[in-house]
This record gives C-alpha cells, sequence and structure tokens, in this order.
C-alpha cells in the first residue's frame, strides 16, 4: 500500500495549476509544445494529472509562463511577501507582469503596451471570466462588442469576457494598464470608507 505524502500532495496539483496557466493565457497544446520542447500528449498528461512533473519539464514550463517553480508547484510562503514582478515579455513588444502569485482566484496583472497604430484592426477573442481593468498612464483602447472606447489615466471598465474584446494602444503613445480577471461571475469588489469626524 502505498502512502500518500505531502509532496504527492503537492505534485497532485500541479496538472490543474498548469491547465489554468495555459487557458488563462489562451494557448493551445501544440504552440506550448513548440515553445517549451515538450510533446503535447506529455502537455496533455501533465494536465490531466496523468503524469507526474519532472524539473526537466518543469523548467521550460515556468520559463514560458513568466512564473517561478514555487507558484507552479504551490510551494510553502516563506516569510517574505513579495511578489515576483518578472515581467512577461510579448512578441508585439508589450510586456505583461504578474501582481498575484496563485492560480485560482481574481488574478491580478499590469500590462505595458508600446506605441499603437490608430488604424490597428483589433482581433476580438472572448473567454469564460469577467475582467475589471484600470488605466495607469496613457490612452488605452478598448474594443467590447461593437463598442469602440478610449479610456484615459484614471478611468476604469468592467465587463462579462465572454463580449469578444480587444486591448490596445493608440498612436498617441504607451499605455499602462492594472486588469483584474476572475472567473465567470466572479467579481472585483471595491469597497472605501469614509471617516466624516
Amino acid at each position: 500500500m502505498r502512502v500518500n505524502t505531502n509532496a504527492d500532495q503537492t505534485l497532485d496539483t500541479v496538472g490543474p495549476r498548469l491547465k489554468h496557466l495555459r487557458l488563462r493565457r489562451d494557448v493551445t497544446l501544440t504552440t506550448l509544445a513548440a515553445e517549451t520542447g515538450i510533446s503535447t500528449s506529455t502537455l496533455s498528461r501533465l494536465e490531466a494529472g496523468l503524469r507526474r512533473p519532472t524539473l526537466e519539464q518543469l523548467l521550460p514550463l515556468a520559463r514560458y509562463y513568466g512564473v517561478t517553480l514555487d507558484s507552479l508547484v504551490d510551494a510553502p510562503r516563506t516569510a517574505n511577501p513579495r511578489v515576483d514582478l518578472r515581467p512577461l515579455a510579448c512578441p508585439d513588444g508589450s510586456f505583461i507582469i504578474p501582481l498575484t502569485r496563485r492560480p485560482g482566484g481574481i488574478q491580478a496583472y499590469k500590462f505595458v503596451l508600446p506605441t499603437g497604430s490608430d488604424d490597428t484592426v483589433p482581433d476580438l477573442r472572448s473567454h469564460e471570466g469577467f475582467d475589471w481593468t484600470y488605466v495607469l498612464n496613457g490612452t488605452l483602447r478598448l474594443v467590447l462588442g461593437d463598442q469602440d472606447l478610449l479610456l484615459q489615466a484614471g478611468e476604469a471598465a468592467e465587463f462579462d469576457t465572454r463580449t469578444p474584446h480587444w486591448f490596445g494602444a493608440t498612436g498617441a503613445g504607451p499605455v499602462e494598464y492594472l486588469a483584474l480577471v476572475g472567473r465567470q461571475g466572479e467579481r472585483a469588489h471595491v469597497r472605501a470608507t469614509t471617516d466624516d469626524r
């Protein structure tokens, strides 16, 4: 009889975590295989929990997703509460900075987009979830269904991500924005209190 150890339990959670990361980034197994050198069948078995990950597999996956090995295996937190703010570089010159450590629940990201073009034809995408976006600097173009919006610094938008959408910078310059992304029906709630004393 095999005893289920803490290490076994930790490794059992890696598959769902890998699948969540891939789906959240809207990446196919084929694309991931090409980027990491791990076969699609192995990636599929890892995500399904049918195969235990090795360090040789976890390293390229962590590198591709821009996360630490600790976050992939859900290692216990140390006394240091800082989040690893290593940016993920995208082929279009933009950067994504994960602001939360763990998959599951509402995820926070900072996006930095280079100067765009005002005549860019958006490639609208949709997926399960809910998005809350806040512009820090610059002008963010948000195409949401049949709406084409320009959001300025200090403005926010929230929407169901099943609505086809696209984010981009304008010709006015680069843009930085924060995004909170949750599961379907999971919205970010902003609470504030005032002290009238």
